[in-house]
């Protein structure tokens, strides 16, 4: 198992440090930093009753805070900690660059008090990719779960870096998820593995161009020590290894859902195997697990769970343990979350896919579809979409207030599929779109919620859009039954 060196210490005491944003990632940063001397102001754009309520915790125990003004760049600060959803050019950021000042992230600022404690730290496996990430790092937890390591699946999955590093659990190992927000902001951070799933146009409007995008996502790999996991589908993934500092002797570790060639992980006659971590990989291939221990066996999914077993294999992890993770781990709800079957049709959804890259690997799951679409697009278009799927659509029901980008990308590619254009945002609009749905569907077909789109044009988030499916979809199977 590997093992990696405590970064150096940064003396906290009266060392004035701006927090940039209340919140999941700023509250434990503020706290964190305050009982290890440092004199802190946190600083956010919101000054709401939520806001306020926080506010008055901290300040409670002499934390700076200044609400309505995240701006301006404190007196003095020498050190900036922001939250990962701040956009670079904001004029906080852009002041702190001028005054030379330094600006991490919540995954940094992790990065450099892991050991803190006084613990050997645990190394970090990190994952990620336009698309997958949660679920993948949720497999690779459970798979090292299954080999007896304590472990914990965080960062942007909820779990607090800062809560992990500095907690009262010790930790093993960690499966990290990391976004481009994080990686951004993550100057010195240097994983024992790390795997980019994929890469797709996202977040466009943070990052300013793809190839800044990439650029931070490839972040993931700088400083790795044992293995690069790269999509062999995805040619951009290995250009990113390509181009990394790695430790000397770290590998390129790629994984295809077709036959692997040596270093590769993938899938022959229905079985996962391993070319990459064997005695004699010219020759030899380790059995890991079945296609059908993969929960659900969607293409995108193997594909996942092969990133998984090559971070855990990369880790030292035994081939059982791999199988018996894979077979324990249950996806979070709204991930092609199988909701009911009705008079021979099959309801699933994915409200998650909140864009183009992720509807894709969605509709490429199944063969007949009924396809409930639209939302905010975000700046996305829809024609390369629409030609893959036009021979598995049987209708689509549009929803949302960009869906007019998708009616017009369905007349140009597939003017054939009969399309239902709901004229509504408000959130019963889910109900009406369950019902035409059923009525373009046939016995075989699979109703599938996957907008490629945002949620926020009728619901809070796409955790809301889903239930407000599942919920019409559970109100149809009770009146049918």
């Amino acid at each position: 198992m590997g093992s990696q060196e405590v970064s150096s210490t940064v003396d906290w005491q009266g060392k004035h440090v701006t927090i940039a944003g209340l919140g999941v990632s700023g509250i434990p940063a503020a706290r964190a930093l305050h009982e290890r001397g440092a004199l802190v102001t946190v600083v956010n754009d919101g000054d709401d009753e939520r806001a306020r309520a926080q506010a008055a915790e901290l300040e409670a125990l002499g934390i700076t805070v200044r609400l309505g003004d995240g701006a301006t760049l404190p007196p003095s600060t020498e050190l900036v900690v922001t939250a990962p959803g701040w956009q670079p050019d904001k004029p906080l950021f852009l002041a702190a660059a001028e005054a030379g000042v330094p600006v991490w992230g919540d995954v940094e600022l992790a990065w450099r008090l892991r050991g803190d404690n006084g613990r050997e730290p645990a190394p970090w496996l990190a994952v990620t990719g336009t698309n997958g990430k949660t679920t993948t790092v949720r497999m690779l937890a459970s798979i090292l779960e299954a080999a007896g390591l304590r472990t914990a699946a965080v960062g942007n999955i909820g779990v607090s870096l800062l809560d992990a590093v500095l907690g009262e659990t010790e930790y093993d190992v960690l499966a990290v998820e990391l976004s481009s927000y994080q990686l951004h902001w993550a100057p010195s951070l240097r994983a024992h593995s790390a795997a980019v799933l994929n890469l797709a146009p996202d977040h466009l409007d943070w990052h300013g161009s793809m190839a800044a995008y990439a650029a931070d996502k490839g972040r993931v790999y700088e400083g790795n020590t044992v293995a690069c996991v790269y999509n062999v589908a995805d040619p951009a993934t290995e250009d990113l290894v390509r181009e990394a500092d790695v430790e000397e002797g770290c590998r390129a570790i790629g994984f295809t859902l077709g036959a692997p060639g040596p270093s590769q992980l993938g899938v022959v006659d229905g079985i996962l195997v391993d070319r990459a971590f064997v005695a004699n990989r010219q020759k030899q291939a380790q059995e890991l697990a079945e296609v059908s221990d993969v929960n659900p066996p969607a293409p995108h999914n193997i594909a996942n769970a092969l990133a998984a077993a090559a971070l855990a294999r990369a880790f030292g992890v035994e081939p059982a343990a791999v199988r018996d993770g894979l077979r324990a781990f249950r996806p979070d709800a709204h991930r092609i979350e199988h909701v009911a079957d009705i008079d021979e049709v099959r309801y699933v959804d994915d409200s998650k896919a909140t864009n183009t890259h992720a509807t894709e690997a969605s509709l490429a799951a199944y063969d007949s579809i009924v396809w409930i679409a639209g939302g905010l697009a975000k700046g996305a278009t829809f024609d390369e979409l629409v030609t893959g799927a036009a021979k598995r659509l049987r209708g689509v029901v549009l929803i949302g207030a960009d869906r007019a980008l998708i009616r017009e990308a369905l007349t140009r590619h597939a003017p054939e599929v009969p399309v239902v254009d709901l004229d509504r945002t408000d959130t019963g609009a889910m109900s009406e779109a369950v019902a035409r749905a059923a009525e373009l569907a046939r016995p075989g077909d699979t109703v599938l919620l996957a907008p490629a789109c945002a949620s926020m044009d009728m619901f809070t988030n796409y955790n809301k859009r889903g239930e407000a499916f599942a919920d019409a979809v559970r109100a149809r199977a009770d009146e049918s039954a």
